[in-house]
C-alpha cells in the first residue's frame, strides 16, 4: 500500500507522539512498563534498538558469509546484498539435464542434494562443505582474503561414472532489492552498488572459459567444466594457487583455534560450525540471527524464530561469540506478542503465535550471558520485555496456584494458517514437547482456554525464571521489581512443594481437572533441582532411584523423553520417548545444583557420546535422537542439522569447567 506524501508526514508525527506518550507514562509509573510494550506492539511498532544493540547488528551484518537462507553453497556481502552463488549443472543425453541451483544441509525430498557440512567459522572467514548430486561429488571451500572472498569449487571422486562432466555455473547478484547492477567488463564482472564497486574473476579459462550454456538463471555468470578446480575471487585477479593458498592460510587459523581451546576444541569446533551454518541475514527486519535450520525456515517463509529454541541458540552462540549471543537473545524478545509474551514462534510476514507462548528459559539464558560477558546495556535491553512475560504468566496461565498450559483462541493478530489455536493441542504445544505422553488424556477447558493440569516442568522452569529476573533486577537496581519476582518464586516453589509423592520418591504432574497424580515420568519431573525447588534429600531419591534407574532413564543413550517401563517409550515418535538435546541441559543444570561430580559427569560424558555418534559419522546435529538406538537419521521427523542438538556437547563444555579429579 502507497501512502500519499501529505500522509506520510502526519503518520511520522503520530508514531513520534505515541513514543513521547508512553516514555511519559513509564517515567511517572513504572508499573505501566507491560501496558505501554503491549500500546507499542499493538500499533506494529518494534521497539527502537539501542545504541549498543545497533552497534551488535552493525558490527554482525558486515563482510562475507553464508547470509543467504536459500542456499549453503552462497556467499554474500553485507551491508550492499552482493551474492555469489555456486549451482550444478548436470548434463547427459540420457535422461535430461538438471540444475541445482541451491544446497540446504539435511534435505530428504526424493533425488535431493547429500550436503556434508565442514567447518564453518563464526564469521565466514573460513567454511567447507562436500555436496552430492546426481552421481557428481564436490567440495566448496571458501575464505576471507582481507576484505575479499575467495573461494574453491572441486570435484571429488564420484560414485557414479559419468561420461559427460558437470557444469559448474557461479552467478552473481544483488539479494533483497538492494540496488546495484552487474555487468561483465571482459572476462570479470562488476559489481556497483552506489560508490561500493566489486571485482569478481574465475579461473574458468582453465576448463573451457566462460560460456553461454542454458541454465535457468536471471544476470551474468561464469561456467566451467568441473574437471579440476575452479577458483572465483573478489577484488584483485588471483590466480587458482593464490587462492588455494589464501584458503589455506584460514584453514591453518581456523585449525590453530581448536588446538588453542584444548579439551574443549572439538566441541568448539562442533558447535561453531552448527551454529555457523544456521546464522542468515534477515532482510525483513534488517538482522543478524540463527534460526533452527534453513529447511525449516524456508518452510516457513524465509525465517521461524520459536522461543526456548532461539535462547539456546543464544546460550550456543556464547561459547565463542558474543554478539551473535546477544542478538539470538534479543531477537526472541523482540518478537513478543500484543498481550506481553514471547510467543512459541515468529515467522517471516511477522505472523507469530498469539494464542501462545513457550517455555519461559528466557531469564536464565540472560543471566548465564551477563554472567560471561559483564554488559550492563544488554540486561538494561532484555529486562522489560522479560519482566512482561513473566507478569503474563502469572495472569494468565495460573490455576490452583500452579503454572499450567493455555490457548487463547481470541487473541489478535491471529495466524489464520495456525489451526492449533484455541484447542488441546495449541496448549500442549505452550509446553514444547507436541507430543508427549504426559499429557495423554488430559482436559482443556474451552471456556478458561486453559490444560487443567498442574505441570511440574513448566512451574520449575517459572520459578527458575522469576529468581533469573530477580538477580538481573538486583544488579539494575530495581528493588521494587526483585521484591516482586521474588515473592511470586516463593509462592510458586510453596505449591510445587506440595507436588512431591513420598512413596514415588519425585515431583509428579497432577491433573486439576480430576486431582489424582499423573505417575508417567519424563525428564521435566526432574525440572525442580534446576529451580532449587527440591531439598538435598528429595534430589537425592530424585537422582538414586529414578534418574539412574535403568529401567525409566538410565542406560548408554540418555535421557528419554518418557521413561523406558513407559508403555510410549517405544514409540520413539518426536517426543514419545526419544532423546531432545534441551532437555539433557536442562536437567544438567539441576545437577549442577545437587548431584555428586561423578554422577555429573557420568551425564554429561553420555550426553556428549550421543553427540558425536552422528555427528562424526555424517555431521549431523539432529533434533532429536532415538533412546534406544541413538541415531538420529532413523526417522523423517528430526531435521539433520537442528542446532539444538548441539547441547549435548555444549553440556559436555559446561562440564569441563569444574575440577577435574
Amino acid at each position: 500500500m502507497q501512502i500519499p506524501k501529505n500522509r506520510k508526514g502526519n503518520l511520522l508525527l503520530s508514531v513520534a507522539t505515541l513514543l513521547l506518550a508512553v516514555s511519559s507514562v513509564l517515567a511517572q509509573n513504572p508499573q505501566a512498563l507491560s501496558v505501554a510494550t503491549r500500546m507499542t506492539a499493538e500499533n506494529g511498532l518494534r521497539e527502537p534498538r539501542s545504541t549498543e544493540y545497533s552497534k551488535v547488528q552493525e558490527r554482525l551484518a558486515r563482510g562475507w558469509n553464508t547470509w543467504d537462507v536459500h542456499s549453503v553453497a552462497t556467499q554474500v556481502l553485507l551491508p550492499e546484498g552482493l551474492a555469489i552463488h555456486v549451482g550444478l549443472k548436470h548434463n547427459t543425453t540420457l535422461n535430461g539435464d538438471a540444475f541445482l541451483a541451491d544446497s540446504f544441509i539435511g534435505r530428504l525430498d526424493t533425488g535431493a542434494e547429500i550436503v556434508t557440512p565442514g567447518p564453518h567459522t563464526w564469521n565466514g572467514s573460513y567454511t567447507r562443505a562436500d555436496f552430492e548430486w546426481n552421481g557428481h561429488m564436490w567440495l566448496l571451500e571458501t575464505a576471507h582474503d582481507g576484505d575479499d572472498l575467495v573461494l574453491v569449487i572441486a570435484p571429488l571422486p564420484s560414485k557414479v561414472t559419468t561420461s559427460i562432466p558437470p557444469t559448474v555455473v557461479v552467478s552473481v547478484n544483488y539479494l533483497w532489492n538492494r540496488p546495484g547492477t552487474v555487468d561483465f567488463e571482459g572476462e570479470s564482472m562488476r559489481a556497483r552498488s552506489g560508490n561500493a564497486t566489486t571485482e569478481i574473476h574465475c579461473t574458468c579459462e582453465d576448463h573451457g572459459g566462460a560460456r553461454f550454456i542454458t541454465v535457468p538463471i536471471a544476470g551474468p555468470y561464469f561456467a566451467a567444466d568441473l574437471t579440476g578446480p575452479v577458483g572465483i575471487s573478489t577484488g584483485k585477479r588471483r590466480s587458482l594457487d593464490e587462492i588455494i593458498g589464501a584458503i589455506e592460510k584460514q584453514r591453518d587459523a581456523f585449525k590453530a583455534s581448536v588446538k588453542a581451546a584444548g579439551r574443549n576444541g572439538p566441541i568448539l569446533s562442533a558447535v561453531q560450525t552448527t551454529i555457523g551454518w544456521d546464522t542468515i541475514y534477515d532482510p525483513e527486519k534488517q538482522r543478524v540471527l540463527s534460526p533452527v535450520s534453513r529447511v525449516w525456515s524456508v518452510g516457513w517463509g524465509g525465517y521461524v524464530l520459536f522461543d526456548w529454541d532461539t535462547f539456546f541458540a543464544a546460550t550456543l552462540a556464547s561459547i565463542g561469540d558474543k554478539d551473535l549471543a546477544y542478538a539470538n537473545a534479543l531477537e526472541i524478545l523482540r518478537e513478543e506478542t500484543p498481550q506481553g509474551f514471547v510467543p512459541n514462534y515468529a515467522r517471516a510476514g511477522n505472523w507469530k503465535s498469539t494464542d501462545r507462548s513457550e517455555p519461559p528459559v528466557g531469564s536464565i539464558t540472560v543471566l548465564d550471558l551477563y554472567q560471561r560477558f559483564h554488559d550492563r546495556w544488554f540486561l538494561e535491553d532484555a529486562f522489560t520485555p522479560l519482566l512482561s512475560w513473566n507478569r503474563w504468566w502469572n495472569e494468565h496461565r495460573q490455576m490452583e496456584g500452579f503454572i499450567v498450559l493455555g490457548s487463547d483462541p481470541d487473541n489478535q493478530p491471529a495466524n489464520l494458517d495456525d489451526r492449533s489455536r484455541g484447542t488441546w493441542q495449541g496448549a500442549v504445544y505452550e509446553s514444547g514437547l507436541d507430543n508427549s505422553p504426559m499429557y495423554d488424556g488430559t482436559f482443556y477447558n474451552p471456556q478458561t482456554h486453559l490444560l487443567e493440569y498442574a505441570d511440574v516442568g513448566m512451574t520449575s522452569l517459572y520459578i527458575a525464571d522469576c529468581d533469573g529476573l530477580a538477580q538481573i533486577a538486583d544488579t539494575l537496581q530495581k528493588p521494587a521489581e526483585a521484591k516482586e519476582l521474588r515473592d511470586r518464586a516463593r509462592r510458586y516453589r510453596a505449591k510445587l512443594a506440595t507436588l512431591w509423592d513420598e512413596k514415588t520418591g519425585i515431583f509428579l504432574n497432577r491433573d486439576l481437572h480430576t486431582g489424582q497424580f499423573n505417575y508417567r515420568l519424563s525428564p521435566t519431573n526432574f525440572y525442580p533441582m534446576l529451580a532449587k525447588a527440591a531439598t538435598p534429600e528429595q534430589a537425592r531419591r530424585m537422582i538414586e532411584k529414578h534418574l539412574l534407574n535403568p529401567d525409566e532413564f538410565w542406560g548408554q543413550w540418555v535421557i528419554p523423553m518418557i521413561a523406558r517401563n513407559d508403555p510410549a517409550f517405544k514409540d520413539q515418535a518426536y517426543w514419545r520417548g526419544r532423546i531432545w538435546g534441551p532437555a539433557n541441559y536442562l536437567v544438567y543444570l539441576g545437577l549442577e545444583n545437587y548431584a555428586d561430580a561423578d554422577t555429573r559427569r557420568q551425564f554429561a560424558a553420555k550426553s556428549y557420546n550421543l553427540f558425536l555418534k552422528e555427528w562424526n559419522e555424517k555431521r549431523h546435529v539432529h533434533e532429536n535422537y532415538n533412546a534406544i538406538t541413538g541415531e538420529g537419521d532413523d526417522v523423517k521427523s528430526s531435521d539433520r542439522f537442528y542446532h539444538w542438538g548441539a547441547l549435548l556437547g555444549y553440556v559436555e563444555s559446561l562440564e569441563s569447567d569444574h575440577p577435574q579429579p
